[in-house]
């Protein structure tokens, strides 16, 4: 099985401050930009990407802190501010000539996706959120004994040094349990894909940790600040992800319409990593969203 994406150029890119990231580009056509998840890389998108070459270029980069791309050290909350890593693809896809693209994200690729959106309405001409809700939002709907689904948020919310240190010393067991626990079909990723995946996360913990922290943190005070001053996405959006509202007992298609007026929310019975277990449905909503 190979371990890139079939036909695409894998190339490494300038973000913001010096950071460079990995990507792979391939297809023609209108660009779209597909962001991943955690605990993940590029690769994720390997199916989907395949799919939507035939029509678009398409470009998939690890973000800042994960995979192949540069992980610099967390001098400051802002290094991993969803901020930083929304201008990142912003300069990412200006290298390569794209001044204004579609732009898709799963799980912490979809926060990057909706701060990038926020910040850079002009940049964007439709927005593609997989299985989030904001960051400020997130932090309100979980509650009590719910909320440990969520755990890890606040285990890497907390002060540099013992999340990090916890989390490197049991790397492979840490990562790989939101591999399984999230799957709804294991199958759809095959073990090289898993091994894969956990090298990657275990050469970047704290990164990674840095990421999370971020979103207790300085990307809590970003959304906050919007949220104050009205500020909504003005391109059309479409989300697709689990019933979370049913799960956690909220309306997660109003949480969405709130920040999102041209909005198409959709909800899948595909598990978490729905862009492997289910990438003719992720694939067809993206087209669908891209005709809007």
């Amino acid at each position: 099985m190979t371990l890139s994406l079939a036909g695409f150029d894998h190339v490494r890119l300038p973000g913001t401050d010096g950071v460079e990231l990995a990507a792979a580009v391939g297809g023609s056509g209108n660009p779209v930009v597909l962001l991943h998840g955690f605990p993940q890389t590029h690769l994720m998108w390997r199916h989907v990407a395949e799919r939507l070459a035939g029509e678009h270029t398409v470009i998939c980069p690890d973000l800042r802190g994960y995979g192949a791309s540069d992980k610099p050290a967390a001098t400051g909350p802002e290094v991993y501010s969803k901020r930083a890593m929304a201008a990142d693809v912003v300069a990412l896809a200006a290298a390569l000539g794209h001044e204004r693209f579609a732009l898709v994200g799963h799980d912490r690729g979809a926060l990057v996706a909706f701060r990038a959106g926020l910040d850079h309405p002009e940049t964007f001409t439709h927005l593609g959120l997989l299985d989030v809700v904001p960051t400020l939002d997130m932090w309100d709907v979980l509650h009590g004994v719910s909320a440990a689904v969520g755990y890890h948020l606040f285990l890497m919310a907390q002060p540099p040094g013992l999340p990090e240190t916890m989390i490197a010393n049991s790397a492979d067991a840490f990562f790989g349990s939101f591999l399984d626990a999230w799957a709804g079909e294991p199958a759809a990723m095959p073990e090289p894909v898993r091994a894969a995946y956990l090298r990657a996360c275990a050469g970047a913990v704290p990164s990674i940790v840095a990421d999370y922290r971020a979103s207790a943190g300085i990307d809590v005070t970003h959304d906050q600040a919007d949220r104050d001053a009205g500020s909504q996405l003005a391109m059309p959006v479409t989300v697709v992800q689990q019933d979370w509202g049913a799960r956690l007992g909220y309306d997660a298609a109003a949480v969405w319409q709130a920040w999102a007026p041209d909005l198409d929310h959709r909800l899948t019975r595909a598990g978490h990593f729905m862009a492997e277990e289910a990438p003719d449905e992720i694939t067809g909503a993206i087209r669908d969203l891209l005709f809007r």
